[in-house]
């Protein structure tokens, strides 16, 4: 029988007063939901806990992960996520009060990831004025960049303390948390359109590199696709997240939500 490993973690929705007001009860409601969302990349930080425990270092120097978000996790709740062990690695999942949130695969390829060609990536600034969320401004083929997220000691340690992440070798290694490698690829999005409610529903991640204490993460991404599905508007950004502006850290390809069926239907 494959080996199955547990971790649980009290969930905590460190985006409660955001901009993206999905995060927000009285918004969350209206989508029908029971409160506000915990962020999708939180549900991918605790998704990680388990490869790092199994892989440690390795991990976060060129391990895999992939993650989908099916149903939200809520503030407060208990996060419950096992690891299965299989051919491949770890196939991951995530339950909250008997709820099936998110499934995900966490691998340690044994070859290092394919070099990256820093000139295949441009160099884009943040708008001042953002301009709303629409087909035209998240189009297929435009490029997007971010501001710099300096990895201070007092950075590191807030989000180790918002994700209740109980493994020590983020601080004695100071080495930044996955999550906080993931939210440059929402900063794509929420640094360059102004979004109403939207929601993070999928990552597929390739660690090129640990982020590191003292270093300054940045992302450069390409809009991949936007789609409809069920209704909802899909906006999927091909990411590369780097420190300094010069060493790849992660390979992203990210998917969220972002004009969700009910907005349209009220004509939003």
């Amino acid at each position: 029988m494959s080996a199955v490993k547990k971790y649980e973690v009290e969930a905590y929705n460190l985006s409660h007063a955001s901009e993206n007001r999905i995060h927000d009860d009285a918004t969350a409601q209206r989508f029908g939901f029971t409160g506000g969302l915990v962020p999708g990349v939180e549900v991918f930080a605790y998704c990680c806990h388990l490869p790092v425990e199994k892989w440690g270092r390795d991990f976060l120097r060129q391990g895999a992960i992939s993650a989908g978000f099916q149903k939200p996790v809520y503030d407060g709740r208990i996060a419950i996520v096992t690891a299965t062990e299989d051919a491949a690695g770890l196939a991951l999942a995530v339950t909250s009060e008997g709820i099936a949130c998110a499934s995900g695969h966490a691998s340690l390829p044994a070859a290092p990831p394919e070099a990256v060609t820093l000139a295949e990536w441009p160099v884009v600034i943040p708008p001042e004025t953002r301009p709303k969320a629409s087909e035209e401004s998240l189009a297929p083929g435009l490029w997007l960049g971010t501001r710099a997220l300096e990895l201070t000691p007092q950075v590191l340690a807030d989000y180790l303390r918002d994700v209740r992440e109980t493994a020590p070798i983020y601080a004695e290694q100071g080495i930044a948390h996955p999550g906080l490698v993931l939210r440059m690829c929402n900063w794509l999005l929420t640094q360059n359109v102004v979004l109403g409610p939207w929601i993070h529903i999928g990552s597929k991640l390739r660690f090129h590199g640990e982020a590191r204490l003292g270093e300054r993460l940045t992302a450069r991404g390409r809009i991949s696709a936007n789609i409809e599905r069920k209704g909802h508007r899909i906006v999927t950004i091909e990411a590369l997240v780097l420190a300094n502006e010069a060493r790849p850290v992660a390979r992203v390809r990210h998917e969220a939500i972002w004009r969700p069926r009910q907005v349209a239907e009220a004509g939003g």
